[in-house]
């Protein structure tokens, strides 16, 4: 259920607005491997966060 959830939020973006997304992505590749963790150590944090808050 929960990778369900991920897997629609995480669609919406490409859905919505394509051409935004295409380009936040060529963002993100172009990021230096420290900065790509710092990424998804915030992306971590914010999902437990939300995990907590709607527990």
């Amino acid at each position: 259920m929960a990778f369900g959830l991920m897997l629609v939020l995480e669609g919406l973006m490409p859905l919505a607005a394509p051409r935004a997304w295409r380009e936040n992505f060529r963002r993100m590749v172009e990021l230096k491997d420290g900065q790509l963790r710092f990424v998804g150590l915030i992306s971590v944090m914010a999902g437990l966060l939300l995990l907590t808050l709607v527990k």
